[in-house]
């Protein structure tokens, strides 16, 4: 059996984007993070992930170069979560709130899935 960990809203700025004036200055990007992971036998921290861990990792990503898609962003997160934990699948959202648009706009966002082979 399995159980999906989530972790929505997590703000970690950073300088991307696809102009170059959207990365001189750091703005805040939104993570919305899923791992489907074994089902815990005991009631321990061991047999899961720690939050802090999976937070410390997206936040390496996000900061060890500038990207200019929300989609690389994602897929590059994605691809360390699953490498470095023992899901399944993730599913990774990168919302961008402060998007410079021709019309207002909430946010632009992109998602990616990765599951094991």
């Amino acid at each position: 059996m399995t159980v999906v960990v989530e972790l929505r809203g997590l703000e970690i700025r950073g300088r991307h984007g696809a102009e170059p004036e959207e990365r001189e200055q750091e703005q805040p990007f939104l993570y919305d993070v899923e791992l489907e992971l074994p089902e815990p036998a005991e009631d321990k921290l061991q047999e899961t992930v720690d939050y802090r861990e999976v937070v410390a990792l997206i936040r390496e990503v996000s900061s060890e170069r500038q990207f200019m898609l929300l989609e690389t962003i994602a897929a590059a997160v994605a691809d360390a979560l699953l490498e470095r934990f023992p899901a399944g699948r993730v599913r990774v959202r990168v919302r961008k709130p402060e998007v410079r648009l021709t019309a207002p706009v909430e946010h632009a966002a992109a998602s990616v899935e990765r599951s094991r082979s």
